[in-house]
């Protein structure tokens, strides 16, 4: 589980966050639903140990991550938004150094990486090395590498960005299938029918703040309007 209490961050006179809280729970399915701009990475990146918030607390199964980064992050599996490889490695060998990293032993690396190569239908692209692979082959190995230590808890940003549908299919089905592992997920995105068909607690950011919490139907109820995307248009425009 992710808990983030009144997390503030700002970039000189630039407010990124602004007291912002909620919780990911485990077997739940949390996405930050925001603009462009609203906050959603910054709040990711903190979670993650890659910024400190200027005040504020965020745990990872009760390990505060200012406290014990190094092991809130061993709690975590990440997909930032800079889906940077190694051009020189093949796939499996990416996956391989990310379970060297996590401290697991070389079967357990084996074993894992056999699994979420069926997994991602990966088998194909395995041993060629990830110079000149397609946007979608790049987001598989990045999803395999945040995966490999079996993680409690998942943090995507943006992981359907630019992919074509037959992989964003594979991508949606894997969320749904670690929600009933009951990892808690929690990613974010600007995709409207996305977060209203995977999630079970949406938070709207706009302009570094949280506008809105709640299930898809709260959300609406909230707005006073049927359609979700309206009812984001009002719910921003409010704060």
């Amino acid at each position: 589980m992710i808990e983030v209490h009144e997390i503030r961050k700002t970039f000189g006179k630039i407010v990124a966050v602004d007291d912002v809280s909620f919780m990911a729970r485990d077997g739940q399915v949390t996405g930050l639903l925001g603009p462009n701009g609203a906050g959603k990475s910054t709040t990711l990146r903190i979670i993650y140990g890659l910024l400190v918030q200027d005040s504020g607390t965020v745990s990872v199964d009760d390990i505060d991550v200012r406290a014990n980064r190094i092991g809130a992050q061993r709690r975590m599996g990440v997909l930032p938004d800079s889906h940077g490889l190694y051009t020189r490695l093949t796939a499996r060998e990416h996956i391989h150094y990310f379970g060297e990293l996590q401290g697991l032993s070389k079967e357990a690396v084996n074993t894992r990486c056999d699994e979420l190569l069926r997994l991602l239908d990966m088998q194909a692209i395995a041993d060629r090395r990830t110079e000149g692979f397609s946007l979608g082959e790049r987001m598989k190995v990045c999803l395999a590498r945040a995966m490999i230590h079996d993680p409690q808890n998942i943090l995507l940003d943006e992981p359907t960005n630019g992919l074509d549908v037959m992989t964003t299919r594979t991508v949606r089905e894997i969320i749904a299938e670690l929600k009933v592992r009951g990892v808690a997920v929690l990613f974010s995105s600007h995709l409207m029918h996305e977060v209203s068909r995977l999630c079970d607690q949406i938070i709207i950011i706009a302009d570094g703040k949280v506008a809105a919490t709640g299930t898809s139907d709260e959300i609406r109820a909230a707005a006073g309007d049927d359609s979700l995307e309206e009812a984001f248009v009002k719910l921003v425009e409010r704060v």
